[in-house]
């Protein structure tokens, strides 16, 4: 990943994804913000007790970061949900029927409407079909890697889109990595078939393993998947992190379509 300081706000862009044209994305730190002690930052996130003033005024300042003229984040509730923003979509609907959809990953075709996720250990993980023009953001935490979310996901976009997995490029986001990733009651917590990512001796996990594995074996080639190897949970000065700091923020990650180059 490389890390990029542009209109007021600090954010990761994936290599994978930078030389894509038309296609725009980020993954925020959480300095600077709007957002005061114990979120203090960039928290886009109206779960965690933040004033919302302040949540909306990071939201903002994420949007402008982008160039978006919409950003969209569904409410997470850590299942398999995805949610499909196409032409036939009525986004002004969504707010006069209480809001955006239960989801956890959010697929678009629409140039200008920007995907995200929040997130503070969890997976963000954003997808790009530079062929098809659309683009995914998925929120995956261990529960999301239980129930094959990332894989789900790219089904999805083959069935509402036509996307072929081979022209997909995928970055996983900063979130917590093998050297934090403990699972004290994982027998009774994740189904046997995630044990094998399990470090020997310990009750570590690598999800990162994990959720490309997922996409592997949906198709998506291996030299189009970016790891950032960024933790979260050692490095709590650029990221929230739950595991760190327990009451804390949810910092963004999110992906559009426009019209202009990259990234």
């Amino acid at each position: 990943m490389m890390r990029v300081e542009e209109n007021g706000t600090r954010r990761w862009i994936f290599e994978i994804l930078a030389g894509l044209e038309g296609v725009r994305h980020g993954v925020f730190e959480r300095r600077p913000g709007a957002s005061a002690p114990p979120w203090d930052g960039l928290n886009v996130s109206f779960a965690v007790g933040d004033p919302p003033a302040d949540v909306q005024r990071n939201r903002q300042a994420v949007a402008a970061g982008l160039g978006a003229r919409r950003l969209l984040f569904a409410r997470q509730v850590h299942g398999e949900g995805i949610a499909v923003i196409d032409a036939a979509t009525d986004l002004e609907g969504w707010e006069r029927n209480g809001g955006p959809p239960v989801a956890d990953a959010l697929v678009t075709d629409r140039p200008g409407v920007f995907v995200a996720v929040a997130v503070a250990d969890c997976q963000p993980i954003l997808i790009a079909d530079p062929v098809r023009r659309v683009v995914a953001a998925v929120h995956a935490g261990w529960r999301g890697s239980a129930l094959d979310l990332p894989g789900k996901t790219v089904e999805r976009m083959v069935a509402a889109f036509g996307c072929r997995p081979a022209d997909l490029r995928v970055g996983i986001g900063p979130s917590l990595g093998p050297c934090c990733g403990e699972m004290r009651h994982y027998a009774e917590e994740l189904p046997p078939a995630l044990w094998r990512y399990r470090r020997p001796g310990t009750a570590h996990f690598d999800f990162w393993a994990a959720s490309r594995d997922q996409l592997l074996a949906r198709g998506v080639l291996p030299e189009r998947i970016e790891v950032s190897g960024l933790c979260t949970r050692c490095s709590p000065e650029r990221f929230f992190s739950y595991r760190a700091e327990k009451t804390t923020g949810r910092f963004p990650a999110a992906i559009g379509l426009v019209r202009g180059g990259p990234p």
